[in-house]
């Protein structure tokens, strides 16, 4: 039986519990349940805290997991990564005082406060910096005003937090992170279940990107119609009781749904329909 751990709380659990259900896996529980069995598609998940998950897989213990990748990389776990699951999306950066001027190339001799020690250490060594990194478990933005610390490196999201505690970023991200399938190495993927749950998930993940326009449109304009809306290989185009006009169904990206809709309009094109996609195999 698969074992694969998605996280037992937070935003990352509620994206991951979404995307296992669209993909027809059975992982929701209804209490505090540590693991739930579906057996069906052969497969046990396991609920863990995210920053665990990647030392569970890294040792063999778990065949798979979903988590973070800024948390797998800072556990330095031996994982790879399967499948960007594009939610739970952050950025990772560093952050001063807002009076200061510094770059992080700049951080000699300084410390730097951090729920992430890892991703800084590696980052620093990069620079070719030689800075202290202390490890806290939260609420970073307040350490250098207690003393503690000369620079911060923590997630992003609005900058509000760090502008409330007198704070700035500074450089460009450290690392843009989101959900990540991750396993314990490449061969994994021989397993059918293996297999079959990465195909699942590409599907769904493909089709959040694309959308289904189906119109009608006059035989003369069909062409230029086609152009607007080749699909995958083409259109799908069916003759209509009127002999002048034809139906036409085709998949479209999600950006572009607004500015196809008003080119079909230009060409005469009428009873234009976009309709969502739950999943495909392209």
């Amino acid at each position: 039986m698969l074992k694969i751990a998605i996280p037992n709380k937070g935003a990352l659990s509620e994206g991951a519990v979404e995307l296992l259900k669209e993909a027809g896996y059975k992982c929701y529980r209804s209490g505090r349940e540590l693991s739930i069995t579906d057996q069906k598609n052969n497969v046990e998940f396991i609920y863990l805290r995210p920053r665990d998950i990647a030392i569970y897989v890294g040792n063999g213990i778990l065949d798979l997991g979903i988590t973070g990748r800024d948390l797998a990389f800072d556990s330095k776990a031996d994982v790879v990564e399967m499948l960007p699951l594009a939610f739970g999306n952050s950025r990772f950066f560093y952050a001063l005082p807002a009076e200061q001027d510094l770059t992080p190339d700049k951080f000699e001799n300084m410390r730097i406060a951090t729920s992430y020690p890892n991703i800084v250490e590696s980052d620093m060594k990069k620079r070719g910096v030689n800075a202290e990194v202390i490890r806290l478990d939260g609420a970073v933005e307040i350490s250098i005003r207690l003393g503690v610390a000369d620079a911060i490196a923590d997630v992003v999201e609005s900058g509000r937090t760090l502008q409330e505690a007198g704070l700035k970023v500074v450089g460009e991200p450290i690392m843009n992170s989101e959900a990540v399938l991750i396993g314990r190495n490449k061969k994994i993927v021989q397993r059918d279940e293996v297999r079959y749950i990465i195909k699942r998930l590409e599907g769904i993940l493909k089709a959040k990107t694309y959308a289904m326009v189906e119109y009608d449109i006059p035989k003369t304009s069909l062409e230029a119609a086609c152009g607007i809306t080749p699909g995958i290989e083409s259109p799908t185009v069916a003759p209509l009781t009127h002999q002048d006009w034809v139906a036409v169904k085709s998949m479209i990206r999600q950006k572009e749904i607004n500015e196809v809709m008003d080119k079909l309009e230009e060409l005469g094109a009428k009873g234009i329909i976009v309709s969502d996609i739950r999943t495909c195999r392209i």
